[in-house]
């Protein structure tokens, strides 16, 4: 755009602009429409003419049942999928843009594999309750980032973390293994099922625990796009801009691992949302963060929403686990990606 005319630059940038809100108003649409259709849909199926009724009727106007169902069920975890979507995603286009790989994600640094260690040590080694596995997750997650960034400090750039985080994995991963090893029937059965990943534990109560949370720090990450632009560019580049390294690539790593480690202890492993939501992001409308990263948190929640709403309506009256559907979506996808970068000219 040097070469062009302010009139040029403006038609380009007003057509930018365009896009965005052409695409951010399709996916805000597609999400409020998710959520309402997740919302009703599942083993028990309620009719949109009663839904005016369950809402805001009198509680003689419908029945129990179906309120109990929408407004203290589905309601909540509906919503809770959306936020977690929304985490997901934008955290992965921070990663991605903190290390300079469109392949990276938070399990990249051991939040996730710290989570998952940490639960399997609950499950295997106490009673196994709810609050005391989600706890240990949370644990673990904050203690494997912290132990990856004492690690990788010690290297110049981000190879050290890189490095340090692959090394958490294979040791979080060889814990989980020994633990695996030592469970009963009972302990492995929880064990696969927490792995797999589930929404199941969305209640308002933890809705309105982790939701102004999650959504705070989101803003937060959302608010760094410059900084975000500027790694991009180099680390060089980077300084030359203003930006001290070392302290900004600290708080994104603490704020990601406050953001991913209490949803990792809700909802266990759910793999592939940082990873394609962000793909799909940039190949519409650019790697630019002031759009990425608002974008990729509406699409996060939409594919998340859908996601869920399809593990639970695909084998009624059972649920898939719902780490199972994304990767059924983000596999195919990443090998799409491949092909069509390999069959791309050179």
């Amino acid at each position: 755009m040097r070469n062009l005319s302010w009139r040029d630059r403006w038609q380009s940038l007003a057509g930018r602009a365009a896009k965005l809100w052409v695409v951010l108003g399709g996916l805000m649409a597609a999400l409020a429409l998710a959520l309402v259709a997740a919302a009703m849909s599942g083993a028990v199926d309620i009719s949109w003419k009663i839904l005016p009724a369950l809402i805001l009727g009198p509680a003689d106007e419908a029945p129990p049942i179906l309120r109990q169902v929408l407004l203290d069920i589905r309601l909540p975890r509906v919503l809770f999928s959306a936020v977690v979507g929304a985490a997901l995603a934008v955290t992965g286009v921070a990663m991605q843009a903190l290390f300079r790989n469109p392949l990276a994600e938070p399990g990249l640094v051991g939040i996730s594999s710290g989570g998952a260690l940490g639960a399997v040590i609950a499950i295997v080694l106490t009673a196994g309750s709810f609050a005391v596995i989600a706890l240990a997750a949370f644990a673990g997650s904050l203690l494997a980032t912290f132990l990856a960034y004492l690690l990788g400090r010690r290297h110049p750039g981000m190879a050290g973390l890189l490095l340090a985080g692959i090394a958490v994995n294979a040791i979080a991963g060889s814990g989980i293994g020994l633990l695996t090893y030592a469970a009963d029937d009972r302990q492995l059965r929880d064990l696969t099922f927490w792995s797999l990943g589930s929404l199941a534990g969305g209640t308002w109560q933890v809705v309105a625990f982790l939701g102004p949370w999650t959504l705070a720090l989101l803003v937060w990450l959302c608010l760094q796009w410059k900084a975000l632009n500027a790694l991009l560019l180099g680390e060089r580049e980077a300084a030359h801009l203003g930006y001290a390294l070392k302290p900004l690539r600290r708080r994104l790593m603490v704020v990601i691992a406050l953001v991913v480690g209490p949803l990792v202890a809700v909802t266990g492993g759910i793999g592939f949302v940082g990873l394609v939501v962000p793909h799909l992001v940039r190949m519409v409308l650019g790697a630019h963060h002031r759009y990425c990263l608002l974008v990729s948190a509406v699409g996060g929640a939409l594919l998340l929403v859908l996601a869920d709403w399809l593990a639970r309506v695909a084998v009624i009256p059972a649920e898939l686990p719902i780490g199972l559907v994304t990767s059924l979506i983000g596999g195919p996808f990443f090998l799409w990606l491949l092909l069509r970068v390999r069959s791309a000219p050179a």
